[in-house]
């Protein structure tokens, strides 16, 4: 009996690249038993191109979301993910995807991607490995080993359920992960499965602002201050030099000052477990 998954896709205002995203998934040797499209608020021809697209195919469906005026950083996709995700109508799906509506793939990336899930049955969130298009040669966006990219994420029924809920704010993306390696689950991105990236991650933000969201991230979901430091020391190693430390510290010291919300103490000591491991080149799930 084969892995079958439904498919919940956050978008605003993402006409310029969705119709690639729904075209690589019409095309799967596996396709999805439902796909809802969320349109948050958009304001170009988002909604005429999921119309167009599930008119054709029954199995793809549209929920609107009013238009709150602008794109909300922190817990808005998540907002609207489970917009979609509580207007599914199968509800005995084996694993549930997360995806965005920038992305294009080959037609067996669902059925590879399905494939790891059965032969790893510890796997409880997974996705593929994004790459996105620079000076014209492909450049990967790199992250952790345990680390999958919030644009792509898979996530197995069961540990779906014991993670009670995805974090609405900054850092969800790494949280959601962190909570299921506690509880037993091995987290991974596939290095073989690869996904092109059309709008680079945290772009819709611009520089800074991408930056600021993603020291923000790493406050919510608890990063050790000793590691934030760290990252920031190799973040000057990488374009803008000076700058990508500066924002990463600027969004971080700014979450600990106004005291903003941030996961609880058994997560936050976890993650710096793990981190002050890494630090002193202890086995991690941080590497």
């Amino acid at each position: 009996m084969r892995t079958s998954y439904v498919i919940v896709t956050p978008v605003r205002d993402e006409a310029d690249y969705l119709s690639l995203t729904i075209e690589s998934v019409i095309k799967q040797t596996h396709l999805p038993d439902e796909w809802v499209i969320v349109n948050d608020g958009s304001s170009d021809g988002t909604s005429e191109i999921i119309d167009r697209y599930a008119q054709k195919y029954p199995w793809i469906r549209r929920v609107d979301r009013q238009d709150r005026g602008y794109r909300k950083c922190g817990g808005g996709i998540i907002e609207a993910f489970y917009s979609g995700y509580n207007a599914l109508s199968v509800r005995n799906w084996d694993v549930l995807v997360k995806l965005d509506g920038d992305l294009s793939f080959p037609p067996t990336f669902f059925a590879d991607a399905l494939g790891e899930f059965e032969r790893d049955q510890k796997l409880g969130i997974g996705g593929g490995t994004l790459f996105h298009i620079t000076d014209g040669k492909e450049e990967i966006e790199r992250c952790p080993n345990f680390h999958v990219r919030g644009a792509t994420k898979m996530f197995r029924r069961v540990c779906w359920e014991q993670l009670g809920g995805l974090w609405i704010g900054y850092g969800s993306d790494t949280i959601d992960e962190v909570t299921a390696n506690m509880q037993g689950w091995t987290t991974r991105s596939f290095p073989h499965l690869m996904m092109h990236h059309h709008r680079f991650t945290g772009a819709t933000y611009g520089l800074w602002g991408a930056l600021v969201k993603d020291g923000r991230g790493d406050y919510a979901s608890g990063y050790h201050p000793l590691f934030m430091g760290a990252k920031a020391l190799v973040r000057l190693a990488r374009r803008p030099y000076i700058l990508g430390s500066v924002g990463l510290l600027w969004g971080f010291m700014e979450c600990y000052v106004k005291r903003l919300p941030r996961v609880g103490p058994d997560i936050r000591t976890y993650t710096r477990t793990q981190q002050l491991a890494r630090l002193t080149g202890h086995p991690t799930i941080w590497k």
